[in-house]
């Protein structure tokens, strides 16, 4: 027992560094293997199915179908069945016996009706023949190949220990796989059964970004041409309405490149990693050239390597696309900024020079309404005079008081009009 406590994963990560281990052949064996995409199908429903056959075979000690990965063995028959993030594999085996016609195939031997029910579209299918080599010796059966003039890929695999011949081509829907076992061990032909098949899916898996980056391709071209327009156009604006306006092309522009590169990305990023596999199994097979034949190696290099070069390429093609017009947006928004600063400033000037104009028509209508305080209130201070000499004081003359009244009402409502606008600057000071 571990004096520590576990990672509560470990164990589960553990499992999954052994998991999907390759099935031991031991002998010459019919293998068919589906590859079905996920097309709206859950792994509930996968397991369900398989479920299914076990009823249909009626086996008496079926697996339970748990998890990403499970093997039915039914003695002659046997089915292993994994699933990834795209799509599932159904690998097919039966047992090679006396008597077996050359067009045998696993698959056959399954039930029809729950094949057709499989989950899923097919992505990859082959049919394989792993035979011993004291019955087909490869010579023969190599020398029968060039005497047709079939093109075709061989190769020795495992160090020696097996052939693989296939032409890659479709036939009834399936491609072939011809594997001649010199002196594999049961372990070593279940891994280069899996090994072929794999290269076999991840080809075909990595090809899904072709037709996309064909597309996508032919959209880079449109959008690469309307940016040269607009840039044309960018050289000749004049008014600031267009430079608006091209500022929205190009931002609608932006918009649609940033969508096809979400768009896309995945199935590009998925393609790098499919490609990046099929190297590694193809590594895998540790292959040595036969005179006169295509090794697989050579095949992928001349027929898929192109593909994955114009899928990187599209996509490099995509980002420098938008980091371009990114760029052109950039420029342009600074010169629209530009004009709106300078558009602001002129405001701003008029702003200043209607200000100063207020300014001198509040001092004027001050001014007047120092005149008009100092009219009405000498013209009081006559009426009380008036009223005083009649009452109080005889010889006191209105027009003499309020002569005097003038100069001081006037200095008092002066006084008043400058202590008020102190205030009211000094209120406006505290608010800024």
């Amino acid at each position: 027992m571990l004096p520590l406590p576990e990672h509560s994963l470990r164990h589960r990560l553990n499992a999954e560094i052994h998991s999907r281990p390759p099935v031991a052949i031991p002998g010459p064996e019919w293998i068919s293997y589906l590859a079905v995409t996920h097309t709206g199908g859950s792994a509930n429903d996968e397991r369900k199915h398989l479920a299914q056959l076990c009823s249909t075979l009626g086996t008496e000690v079926c697996p339970v179908v748990d998890g990403d990965h499970w093997v039915l063995d039914a003695g002659a028959l046997r089915l292993k069945w994994e699933r990834h993030t795209e799509f599932s594999g159904y690998t097919f085996f039966r047992r090679r016996i006396a008597g077996d016609a050359e067009d045998t195939t696993a698959l056959a031997a399954f039930p029809e009706e729950w094949v057709k029910d499989i989950p899923g579209e097919v992505i990859a299918a082959s049919h394989i023949e792993l035979c011993a080599a004291a019955q087909n010796p490869p010579e023969e059966v190599l020398d029968g190949i060039a005497r047709r003039g079939d093109a075709v890929v061989a190769t020795r695999v495992a160090e020696g220990a097996a052939w693989v011949i296939s032409d890659f081509e479709l036939h009834d829907g399936f491609s072939r796989f011809t594997i001649i076992d010199e002196h594999l061990r049961h372990r070593q032909a279940g891994r280069t059964v899996q090994r072929i098949l794999e290269i076999e899916t991840y080809c075909m898996m990595a090809l899904l970004a072709f037709p996309v980056a064909k597309e996508t391709s032919r959209f880079l071209g449109a959008c690469e041409k309307d940016l040269a327009e607009l840039m044309e156009a960018m050289s000749a604006t004049i008014t600031p309405e267009d430079e608006r306006r091209l500022l929205a092309h190009l931002t609608r522009l932006a918009a649609e490149v940033e969508q096809s590169v979400t768009r896309t990305a995945y199935r590009f990023g998925a393609a790098a990693a499919y490609y990046r596999l099929v190297q590694q199994r193809v590594e895998d097979l540790r292959e040595e050239r036969l005179a006169g034949f295509p090794p697989i190696r050579e095949f992928m290099e001349r027929r898929l390597a192109p593909a994955m070069a114009t899928c990187q390429s599209v996509a490099a093609r995509q980002a420098d696309l938008s980091t371009r017009i990114a760029r052109r947006s950039a420029l342009l928004r600074t010169r629209v900024d530009i004009e709106l600063e300078r558009q602001n400033q002129e405001l701003l000037v008029q702003m200043n020079r209607r200000a100063k104009l207020q300014l001198r028509l509040q001092e004027t209508v001050e001014g007047l309404s120092v005149v008009a305080i100092t009219y009405y209130g000498s013209q009081l201070v006559q009426y009380l005079a008036k009223g005083l000499q009649k009452s109080f004081v005889p010889s006191l003359s209105p027009e003499i008081a309020a002569a005097v009244s003038i100069p001081v009402i006037a200095g008092i409502v002066a006084l008043g009009i400058r202590r008020m606008r102190k205030i009211l600057a000094a209120e406006a000071d505290a608010g800024h």
